[in-house]
């Protein structure tokens, strides 16, 4: 093994429960081929001996790993990246097929959490595997250095835990937790590989119960819990306050719990229990009654249809029902009545609204402080217990539980002292490190300097700068710097080095409007006169969810046809103006890139993206069509690589029969199909085959960047506008036609979504033109924006358009 570097060209996958399976369609997605072993059932059941299985017959014997392996198909979120991933995961179990980890690079033992059946297993493990073989648990909390007796001394360099959080493939964070005897070059080697392979950010936790997300995670929710009690609030009133106000995710408190379910909460709550010794904190990981009682009762969450809330589904429709834990019944939904919450929606930043709400004395802001101030004293006393570093806390808890701030990074929000006075006012004891660092005159746990970020390492007494990475571009750090090489209210061009620069979206959601499109064709004179290439990315939640409807909406109301034909021009000449650019531009799209988002990356040189990024042309839902050019790049993909004419009796050849594969590019829009990951985006033809997909989306802009110098290095030339482009015609738009009758006939879709898809077959068709004529690309794009026009003039449409403009959601009408 080079130093830190490790080959891992096969794995194998010791249990095939919801995290074992999971884990093994992550490692086929990146194209490693994987063993997936679970124990042989015990029993024949019914459908066994209906299919004439005995105990002997291979498909009884893998039963469960195959269970398992077929239920990430239709898993959500999608465990798979592509079904074709199947391919690549054998299954089979632990009598027959345990020699086969002999053949395993790394094996990762994911079986129940039980010490004694982890242990067994590895002692069988052990007697197979090839001298420095990777072998590491994923156990969520039980102690590594046990669980490693089962191990030889030389086993145990080579064995760590390594902690995916569910779901594997959608969660960022790894907590790798290295055993005393564990190899530090094979710790390295690990992080190395998860980190760029499997696209993890990784954080090094201490072999301490639950390690470092899921011990503070589950002292917040039961925490949160006895003050919900406390207090007398209700389930809907805490999530309604412990979600997006407290830059956490919408499913809040309670919702979370629910997914991750309520015996798994009771368990980590059981294992930091038995493995503490502070009276205190055994009683704050004491389950409060009601939660007991529902575990008891089979109210499990998600995995039992009810935990915290269940569904119910009547003639009436489906209606959402809460938990009352003084009943122990269920009762409808109710909308919080907490009239600050609605306040903080209106500040749009994490930050300001945890300050708000906790010094708000209402009924939300006395909830809110309570519940912070014990998790963020409960974290400040467990450094350096489970970490030696607050930077892994707030890490953690940002990638394993999707908060927006970390412990710490909320403390900041708040502001450190004032909150510590009020706490002390409160009769709290402050821990030391804090009482220190402030004496100290540190009145923040992270700060700025010389244009880095450094946070406060307790043990120093000081500020440590985070550790740059050269495969990590941030753009505030480049705007820090001064890299802006120009700027408006809607987009940013900054200069990422080596003659790159980043177009950046900074619109409220990345929206594209006016100020974007302007930049694009500003930065593209730039590009062309001083630099090598651009990347079009960002940081944003999304990449671009598309145009900025709100303005459409505006225009079409007002009937302003001028103003919204330019609008739709200046567009359409931006994204040509990228695909024929004489310099390369490389699109870094991630999670949602919808309708323009998709339409800029489609007129790209190359697309650099995500493995999570979700792209389709979405505009139907808004009652319009693409007109960006995404109709026209979606046929042009669709048909570019036929010949002319096909080898045939006639002289000149036949032609080839285009209507079946414009009838798939039509589909495509004329369903709003979404692509679920990069890789299906290139099956659809959002992105090509040709284009590239980074796992870790914190190396997305680097990886961009580099794509570029890669195209400048190998002579980049741009490709020509085409003036050959065969339509279909009014012949192949009376087929489109027919599939969407059926599809109104068979009650599929409304009237409306007939009359829209038929405007798209006429443009997709070419226009009124006969089969086989020959149209531009620039034709193709002055019949979008003629039908689009048109379309945003209509009653219906202009319906579409104000649902989503005013709530944000679509209308079916």
């Amino acid at each position: 093994m080079r130093e830190g570097k490790i080959a891992i060209r096969k794995a194998a996958v010791l249990g095939a429960g919801v995290m074992g399976s999971k884990i093994a369609a992550l490692l086929a997605g990146v194209d490693i081929p994987t063993y997936l072993l679970d124990i042989v059932p015990k029993d024949l059941d019914q459908k066994d001996v209906k299919k004439g299985l005995t105990k002997e017959s291979p498909e009884f014997r893998n039963k469960l790993a195959k269970m398992g392996i077929d239920g990430t198909v239709m898993a959500s979120p999608p465990a798979l990246f592509s079904p074709s991933d199947l391919k690549l995961v054998t299954v089979g179990n632990f009598e027959d097929n345990l020699a086969w980890l002999a053949d395993a690079d790394w094996v990762i033992e994911v079986v129940a959490e039980d010490l004694r059946i982890k242990m067994d297993l590895l002692k069988r493990v052990e007697k197979i595997i090839r001298p420095g073989t990777i072998v590491s648990t994923n156990t969520s909390g039980l102690s590594i250095e046990k669980i490693s007796e089962a191990l030889s001394k030389d086993a145990r360099a080579y064995f760590l835990g390594t902690h995916f959080f569910n779901p594997p493939r959608h969660m960022k964070l790894l907590e790798i937790i290295p055993g005393r005897s564990t190899d530090q070059k094979v710790v390295s080697a690990m992080a190395d590989f998860c980190e760029k392979r499997l696209g993890k950010s990784v954080v090094f936790a201490k072999d301490t119960p639950n390690f470092i997300a899921n011990r503070i995670g589950a002292y917040a929710l039961l925490v949160g819990m006895k003050t919900m009690v406390e207090g007398g609030y209700t389930i809907e009133e805490v999530d309604a306050i412990t979600g997006i106000p407290m830059g956490r995710p919408k499913s809040a408190s309670f919702r979370t719990a629910d997914m991750v379910g309520l015996d798994v909460l009771a368990k980590v709550a059981q294992n930091v229990r038995d493995n503490i010794q502070d009276a205190s904190e055994k009683d704050a990981f004491s389950l409060p009654p009601f939660l007991t009682k529902m575990i008891e009762t089979g109210l499990l969450g998600d995995k039992a249809q009810k935990g915290f809330y269940k569904k119910m589904t009547d003639l009436a429709g489906t209606k959402i029902y809460a938990f009352d834990y003084n009943t122990m019944d269920y009762v409808l939904q109710k909308k919080a009545g907490l009239p600050i919450l609605d306040e903080l929606k209106r500040l749009g930043d994490a930050g300001a609204s945890l300050q708000k709400l906790a010094y708000s004395d209402d009924r939300a802001g006395r909830f809110a402080w309570k519940t912070l101030k014990k998790m963020l004293l409960y974290c400040a006393a467990k450094v350096p217990e489970i970490s030696d570093s607050i930077l892994a806390i707030d890490q953690a808890m940002r990638w394993g539980f999707n908060w927006e701030l970390g412990p710490f990074e909320t403390w900041d929000a708040i502001g450190v002292r004032k909150s510590v006075e009020k706490m002390q006012g409160e009769g709290e004891r402050i821990p030391r490190n804090v009482e220190e660092m402030l004496a100290g005159g540190r009145e923040r746990f992270y700060k700025q300097r010389d244009g880095r970020k450094a946070y406060y390492d307790f043990a120093k007494a000081g500020y440590v700068d985070i550790e740059d990475k050269p495969q990590i571009i941030l753009l505030p750090s480049l705007k820090e710097r001064q890299k802006v090489v120009r700027s408006n209210p809607g987009a940013n061009l900054l200069d990422m080095g080596d003659g790159v620069v980043c177009l950046e979206f900074r619109t409220p959601n990345n929206v594209i409007d006016d100020d974007v499109i302007r930049m694009i064709h500003e930065a593209l004179v730039e590009v062309d006169a001083n630099f090598e290439g651009m990347v079009v990315g960002n940081h944003g939640v999304n990449f671009s969810p598309g145009a900025d409807v709100k303005k459409i909406y505006g225009l079409a109301v007002n009937k302003d046809w001028q103003t919204l034909e330019q609008v739709v021009k200046a567009f359409q000449d931006a994204c040509m103006r990228i695909k024929f650019s004489p310099r390369p531009v490389v699109a870094a799209p991630h999670h949602m890139t919808l309708g323009g988002g998709c339409e800029v990356c489609m007129a790209a040189s190359s697309v650099r993206a995500f493995a999570e990024a979700y792209m389709g042309l979405v505009e139907m839902g808004v009652g319009l069509i693409p007109s960006g050019g995404g109709t026209k790049e979606l046929l042009l993909r669709a048909t570019e690589w036929f010949p002319e004419s096909t080898p045939s009796a006639t002289p000149g050849g036949g032609r080839p029969d285009l209507i079946p594969y414009v009838a798939r590019a039509f589909e495509t829009i004329a369903t709003g199909k979404v692509s679920t990951s990069a890789r299906e985006a290139q099956t659809i033809g959002f992105m090509r085959t040709h284009d590239w997909i980074s796992m870790n989306l914190d190396h997305l802009l680097n990886d961009a960047k580099q794509t570029v110098l890669s195209l400048v290095k190998e002579g980049y030339r741009p490709p020509r506008p085409r003036d050959d482009i065969r339509a279909i015609g009014r012949s192949g738009r009376a087929m489109l036609e027919l599939m969407v009758y059926l599809m109104r006939d068979a009650g599929y879709i409304t009237d409306t979504d007939a009359h829209l898809a038929k405007r798209l077959a006429f443009v997709i068709s070419g226009g009124d033109v006969d089969l086989n004529t020959l149209v531009t690309e620039q034709y193709l794009l002055d019949v979008e924006r003629e039908v689009f026009v048109s379309l945003a003039g209509e009653e219906k449409t202009q319906a579409r358009l104000k649902s989503m403009a005013e709530t944000g959601k679509m209308l079916h009408n």
